[in-house]
């Protein structure tokens, strides 16, 4: 049983929010929507609830056609589809009220659009994981869009991420997090250094090697899709997650691509302490468990593991 999205476009005068998306929910799983301001992810599920209708494309519900907010073609009344939308902090604790409501029907799609943001982080955690079970016990579907990345992480079976009206990748929270396939995936999941360099070496070695165009370092990179690397002398975009640069004041290891930098910034985060640097203005972030020996302008070396480096499409 599948609530299939095929080919949905969304035209608002002569500005195009969706162009050919294409998706498939199973029942039992739940799938986030990511991506920036203006991606779409509220457009897309108004259309899922039928508030709005598509330009071109369909939408079906276990092979019936659905318009207009119901399902159609001989659909049994039994099933339910219910919307929720971001409400003010008053209104939260009523919204959760519904959101238990409509969890009790059977047979239920549930389209969330960041209906939970006005709840507090213990509260959000609670409804998190009950929707969770209702959706895996009763072999419901659900659709969420969210600012919030730990809602993304902690219940998604999979994300898809809109960037430009379209679906710019569709995989599990990790493998986008980790192996994101252009700058609009990168960013959807949480912080991530973006580095605009050029490709110095020829595709056929083992490892690539590029050159920042800021900051004029050098950076091998072991993880390389071919498809993204384009011609020798294109631009390309370097990202590594804050999390994979290491900070070292002693000896390193020349291989994890050693730069010189400044602390420029120390943010405190509780368990992790996030850091500016500047390598010679090349701007990064760092983030580490304990903040030891690290002050505003220290001198430190950071790495950037080859392996941690993935090349982004252009």
């Amino acid at each position: 049983m599948t609530l299939k999205v095929s080919k949905l476009s969304k035209r608002y005068n002569d500005k195009w929010v969706l162009r050919d998306v294409s998706l498939e929910i199973e029942r039992g799983q739940i799938l986030g929507l990511a991506g920036q301001n203006g991606a779409g992810k509220s457009t897309l599920l108004k259309m899922l609830h039928g508030g709005e209708k598509p330009t071109t494309g369909k939408i079906t519900f276990d092979d019936r056609p659905f318009s207009g907010g119901s399902l159609i073609a001989g659909s049994p009344a039994k099933n339910r589809w219910r919307f929720f939308a971001k409400t003010g902090a008053a209104d939260s604790e009523l919204q959760a009220a519904n959101f238990i409501g409509a969890l009790e029907l059977a047979n239920t799609v549930l389209l969330l659009d960041n209906a939970l943001s006005g709840l507090e982080y213990s509260r959000k955690s609670e409804f998190l994981e009950i929707l969770g079970t209702a959706v895996r016990e009763r072999n419901l579907i659900a659709v969420i869009a969210t600012c919030d990345n730990a809602e993304m992480f902690t219940i998604c079976d999979r994300i898809a991420v809109l960037a430009d009206g379209e679906v710019a990748q569709l995989g599990t929270p990790r493998e986008i997090y980790e192996s994101p396939n252009s700058v609009a995936a990168a960013r959807s999941l949480g912080t991530c250094n973006l580095i605009t360099a050029r490709r110095v070496t020829f595709n056929n070695q083992a490892s690539l090697e590029f050159q920042t165009l800021t900051g004029d370092h050098r950076l091998q990179v072991d993880k390389t899709d071919k498809a993204a690397l384009g011609a020798i002398t294109n631009n390309v975009t370097l990202a590594i997650r804050p999390e994979h640069i290491s900070i070292s004041f002693g000896a390193s290891f020349p291989e994890d691509n050693l730069l010189k930098a400044e602390i420029t910034g120390i943010h405190y985060e509780g368990a992790t302490t996030r850091l500016k640097l500047s390598a010679n203005g090349l701007v990064l972030e760092a983030l580490v468990l304990r903040l030891v020996g690290l002050n505003l302008g220290d001198q430190c070396m950071v790495g950037l593991p080859p392996d941690r480096i993935v090349v982004l499409k252009s």
